[in-house]
């Protein structure tokens, strides 16, 4: 084989891994968001993911709950956080103690306009409040104490609080109306540069090809 014919067969072999790495530049991340209620718990002076469910975790006397209804990643640590502190000294203050009861101190931030689904309008106000439940109650019951109606959908996901929002239950960012989907705001998204790139890849590739065949023949 001549010098020429194996620079024309290396190029051969390398365009197609091009074409890979291009490729997986150019397509999107599949990172989904999600828009729900997140639920959190004040410890060491921050706000905390909420590992287990409100229907089962239930609250000591002296805790604090926090809920963040936004559009956020699904898995906890990077979804968004309640806007104001937990400080269950202050929340608390005019609840008195009982016998057989414990107090638990709520953080309700409904969100963002942006975060509110399509129609739902301006979002409530954030809010406190202070909860006076039995020492058993679970947080879903702290919850229901302070801030009914409750919307639960049938896998009991919690879906609304205080009635907020109307409709909807954890809904993806890839079911969301068209303009929240993370496309440029002229319309255009990242979709539309695979049809340039695979399109000029494809004529190096068929261009290589055909000299390569003529020079074979020679």
């Amino acid at each position: 084989m001549t010098s020429a014919l194996r620079r024309a067969a290396a190029l051969l072999a390398a365009v197609p891994a091009a074409l890979l790495v291009l490729v997986s530049a150019a397509a999107p991340a599949q990172a989904a968001d999600y828009r729900y209620w997140s639920f959190w718990k004040w410890s060491g002076g921050a706000w905390t993911y909420q590992q287990q469910g409100p229907a089962v975790y239930v609250p000591a006397d002296g805790s604090v709950d926090g809920w963040r209804f936004a559009l956020s990643p699904d898995g906890g640590k990077d979804a968004a956080r309640p806007g104001a502190a937990g400080d269950f000294a202050a929340l608390c203050a005019a609840t008195p103690a009982g016998a057989g009861r414990k107090r638990v101190a709520v953080v309700l931030d409904f969100g963002t306009p942006a975060d509110a689904p399509k129609g739902a309008g301006t979002p409530p106000a954030a809010r406190t409040a202070c909860a006076s439940v039995p020492t058993a109650a679970t947080s879903a019951e702290v919850l229901a104490a302070v801030a009914p109606p409750l919307r639960y959908d049938s896998a009991g996901m919690l879906c609304a609080i205080a009635g907020y929002p109307r409709a909807g239950c954890g809904e993806a960012l890839a079911d969301a109306p068209a303009g929240e989907s993370g496309a440029a705001a002229d319309g255009s998204s990242d979709h539309g540069l695979l049809g340039p790139v695979l399109g000029g890849l494809l004529v190096v590739l068929l261009g290589a090809g055909a000299w390569w065949q003529v020079r074979h023949r020679r």
